[in-house]
């Protein structure tokens, strides 16, 4: 694999995660059906849940963000930022700087911020609508193991070896420069945020409160056993199919895959809640 290309996988993963999508494996069980790009008023998919907001504003956020400072990977004077709505191009310029040119290739052209808050945002439930992923890129077809009956399946170990580039570059990227685009860039994050349906809510609250979540995914003894009712494969245990899709896309990494990701996600969360170490 070329440095280029194991840059744009580890993007792919990280602005993911830090965004809360994770869309680079979300197609392992649900496949991907292709359509047009949303538009921004197409982006609000779920009604979000009732939160006093009255109290946020009394209360503030959480976990404020610290604005990048120059000792911080992003040096020098920073312009003004561009509006939301025409922030594509600076936003996708600015991936590309870091990460090589690939990039273009696996995010979509259109709305990054209003897919990446979307997706944060609906990352908790069972439900991730196609038509908000921020990432367009195919990953290799699901593969399952026979168990002795035509009801079951087991989830293949197959499957995690893909993910071996991905996750340990992952474990050894910079996350003190991810941390640092994202305070960059947080004003655009937060106004897209607000006009989701969260006028009194942060942004980085909601980040933290996904991850955390994310950190809650159970460990799950192998083999993992699979039904597939229709055209899809569910989890057999009810307990894990009701699991968050986010916590979901973890266990079909692979148990050591997953304790690596939840390290990243853990120092992430540092930097996001505490600003630059």
């Amino acid at each position: 694999m070329s440095n280029t290309n194991a840059k744009t996988i580890v993007l792919t993963l990280l602005a993911a995660i830090l965004a809360g999508g994770l869309w680079f494996f979300r197609n392992d069980i649900r496949p991907l059906t292709e359509g047009p790009v949303a538009t921004q008023s197409e982006l609000v998919v779920v009604e979000p849940e009732p939160v006093n907001q009255e109290t946020l504003a009394q209360s503030g956020p959480m976990h404020p963000v610290e604005p990048s400072g120059p000792a911080e990977p992003l040096q020098g004077e920073l312009p003004a930022l561009p509006p939301l709505d025409e922030s594509d191009s600076e936003i996708l310029q600015a991936l590309i700087d870091t990460f090589g040119p690939d990039v273009e290739r696996v995010l979509v052209s259109q709305a990054l911020v209003d897919k990446f808050v979307a997706t944060v945002d609906t990352l908790p439930h069972t439900y991730l609508a196609e038509k908000i992923r921020p990432v367009a890129v195919h990953p290799e077809p699901f593969k399952v193991d026979p168990t002795g009956d035509d009801e079951h399946f087991y989830l293949s170990p197959t499957n995690y070896k893909r993910y071996d580039p991905a996750v340990n570059l992952a474990a050894a990227v910079d996350l003190n420069e991810v941390a640092a685009m994202y305070r960059r860039y947080y004003p655009l994050f937060q106004e897209s945020y607000v006009r989701l349906g969260y006028p009194n809510g942060y942004f980085n609250d909601r980040v933290v409160e996904v991850i955390d979540q994310l950190l809650e995914t159970p460990e799950v003894g192998e083999p993992v056993l699979l039904v597939r009712p229709h055209v899809l494969y569910q989890y057999a245990d009810p307990e894990l199919e009701a699991l968050s899709s986010g916590q979901k896309i973890l266990i079909r990494m692979g148990p050591d895959h997953a304790a690596k990701i939840k390290q990243v996600l853990k120092e992430l969360r540092a930097l996001i809640v505490q600003g630059p170490r």
